[in-house]
């Protein structure tokens, strides 16, 4: 009986091996992958199916069949509550860099074996070393951003723009859009006043406050996804937003209206990491996805579909890429890429603590309700 259970118990170990190691088991492998909604390339209007490319190549490589569960989600809020709870398990996410720090701080991130990750020579040193994974811990950047303001060139005077000034001017009362979040709403005011959007202060969030009612009036609406609608169709005529996004509305725009974009001198600074949760049940698998992912063609293909900023040399130094983007996407998507890490630790957020959080909070409803 002995010598049996050593026998089964050999079986199982051997079985449980080739099922890590995702050779010779007939099973299929599933690799949890929780992101953005609409932030991967997923094979329409053709462009290439990043995930399916990468279940291929992976059975390819390791002769062992594999499905990547692909779930969105719509905030970063709505990604950590979901993952706080601890009642889901996922192996891959992409946060942006203030829900890093904070999840880093919980111990909710694994350390990543970069070893698994030798594409990560590709990652442009201005995006390593940033305030939240100092110590390149935990993190791969994916893709990286700068607000910026769009206006309609066919209803506002070229005169007006350069500044945050323009969200504030009345001679376009009714055709303005503000954020519809706290966070980035109060920081236009913040940039435009020259104030810290993480000052401990609360005297500088009454500044930006007293700011932002003084642009209520102005105010077409807030808003968030509707943007694209609303300055597409002319509806509104100026607003300000992700610099990725703005060539989407421009791909759409009616007969008639002119979008326009440029950076004011103070304005947020943004990067979105790949990294791995502490809930993952498949960490090697996991890093040789994000390896993969930091490819040329399924990076060019991401970042050509998304239309943010990649820090992926890989893309950015494309001639293909370059060219399919053309000359005023390049400029606008890549102002100075070497002066990023400086600009960043400027003007990018950072974590509030709870009390400025619910003082934040607190104006932000009492705005909203005037």
């Amino acid at each position: 009986m002995k010598k049996l259970l050593s026998l089964l118990l050999i079986a199982a170990m051997l079985l449980s091996a080739a099922a890590l190691s995702g050779c010779g088991s007939k099973d299929t492998l599933t690799l949890n992958v929780y992101n953005w909604g609409e932030y991967i390339s997923d094979g329409s209007e053709g462009s290439l199916d990043t995930i399916k490319e990468f279940e291929k190549w992976y059975e390819e490589t390791y002769g062992q069949k594999l499905r990547v569960n692909y779930t969105t989600y719509a905030s970063n809020e709505d990604m950590y509550a979901k993952l706080s709870s601890g009642a889901v398990s996922y192996d891959v996410i992409i946060p942006s860099d203030y829900m890093i720090a904070r999840m880093a701080a919980e111990n909710m991130l694994l350390p990543l074996d970069f070893s698994n990750i030798p594409n990560y020579e590709y990652i442009d040193e201005s995006f390593r070393g940033l305030y939240y994974d100092p110590d390149n811990l935990y993190t791969v950047p994916y893709t990286y951003g700068v607000v910026g303001v769009i206006w309609n060139a066919a209803v506002v005077d070229e005169a007006d723009t350069g500044d945050w000034d323009l969200m504030w001017n009345d001679k376009y009362a009714g055709q303005i859009l503000q954020f519809n979040n706290s966070r980035d709403a109060f920081a236009t005011a913040q940039y435009k006043l020259g104030l810290d959007v993480n000052s401990t202060d609360k005297s500088t969030w009454d500044a930006a406050l007293a700011e932002l009612t003084a642009q209520a009036p102005l105010v077409k609406s807030y808003v968030m996804d509707e943007i694209y609608n609303m300055m597409e169709s002319g509806e509104a005529a100026i607003g300000a937003y992700y610099a990725g996004d703005y060539f989407t509305m421009l791909d759409a725009q009616a007969e008639g209206v002119d979008l326009r974009f440029y950076y004011p001198e103070r304005t947020n600074y943004f990067v979105d990491a790949m990294c791995i949760p502490s809930c993952c049940q498949h960490k090697e698998l996991a890093e040789i996805f994000i390896n993969y992912m930091l490819s040329e063609e399924p990076a060019i293909a991401n970042a050509e579909y998304i239309y943010y900023a990649s820090p992926n040399s890989l893309v950015y130094d494309s001639a293909d890429y370059q060219e399919e983007l053309g000359e005023e996407a390049m400029e606008i998507l890549y102002p100075g890429i070497e002066d990023f890490s400086a600009l960043y630790n400027e003007y990018a957020y950072r974590n509030l603590d709870a009390e400025m959080l619910d003082y934040m909070t607190t104006m932000w409803e009492t705005l909203k309700v005037s």
